[in-house]
């Protein structure tokens, strides 16, 4: 009998294969969750359609699903990389979750790249149908698709630091609320449905550094007026996703 052969042979598996398997297993349950499909799926689909065949808001000249589409966009990718995540994570981390997994043979930093990568596949999972609607009202988008990838790729980041932030230095009750109620404000503040030129200008100046402004405000001027690459929203989007993803990294707690 010879000493040590076993089949299968023990021993971790690949990074590359462990990131894998989490993020298949990240997506399912946030797929499976219905809080998390109300804030990622539902509502923006329910806002675009409402706000595109309702006269509510007055979103100047043209069809406004031409205005709509690229703000529920932007919401769509707050609702999974901030919202989501972070409620996500935080009650992760306040049941052991994530303090088990990190003894596990699977590195934090790959547990980390695991949920990135969830939230990408769960964005163009989100992208697809909103586009589907939008196009089906009648949306007419313009403009080069690499400068739409890139707001969406430094926007996923600005949204992913301040979520993985919040999520390690709140409680869970604490994270819930705040997640929420951030979602909310930013829902009426930020340029997805209310143009920003109808808030007061001091508050307007203000409100347009904020990563959901900054992500809506370029993908429209993108998508609607067929501008080039709109380098100040990417400025901004990235200082939000160096400050977050920085400040995350630094203080969050795992246990």
């Amino acid at each position: 009998m010879s000493a040590g052969t076993y089949a299968p042979r023990p021993g971790a598996a690949p990074v590359g294969r462990m990131i894998a398997a989490q993020a298949a297993f990240e997506t399912k349950m946030l797929l499976r969750n219905g809080e998390q499909l109300l804030l990622t799926v539902i509502i923006p689909s329910l806002l675009l359609v409402l706000f595109s065949t309702v006269d509510v808001v007055d979103t100047g000249s043209g069809e406004p699903v031409d205005f709509l589409a690229p703000g529920v966009l932007a919401l769509a990718v707050m609702s999974t990389a901030f919202t989501g995540q972070a409620i996500a994570t935080g009650f992760e981390r306040r049941y052991g979750v994530l303090k088990r997994l990190g003894a596990s043979p699977l590195p934090r930093w790959a547990l980390m790249a695991a949920k990135t990568l969830s939230v990408l596949v769960t964005e163009v999972l989100q992208i697809v149908l909103l586009t589907v609607i939008a196009f089906g009202l009648g949306w007419s988008p313009h403009g080069n698709p690499i400068a739409v990838l890139l707001l969406l790729v430094l926007g996923t980041a600005a949204f992913s630091g301040l979520g993985l932030l919040m999520a390690g230095t709140l409680k869970a009750e604490a994270t819930l609320a705040a997640a929420n109620l951030v979602f909310l404000l930013l829902l009426v503040g930020g340029g997805v449905i209310v143009p920003l030129d109808r808030f007061p200008d001091a508050v307007a100046s203000v409100l347009a550094l904020l990563p959901i402004s900054a992500l809506s405000d370029g993908l429209r001027d993108v998508l609607q007026h067929g501008a080039g690459v709109p380098w100040g929203d990417l400025g901004i989007l990235a200082l939000w996703a160096v400050l977050g993803l920085g400040a995350a990294a630094r203080l969050f707690r795992w246990e």
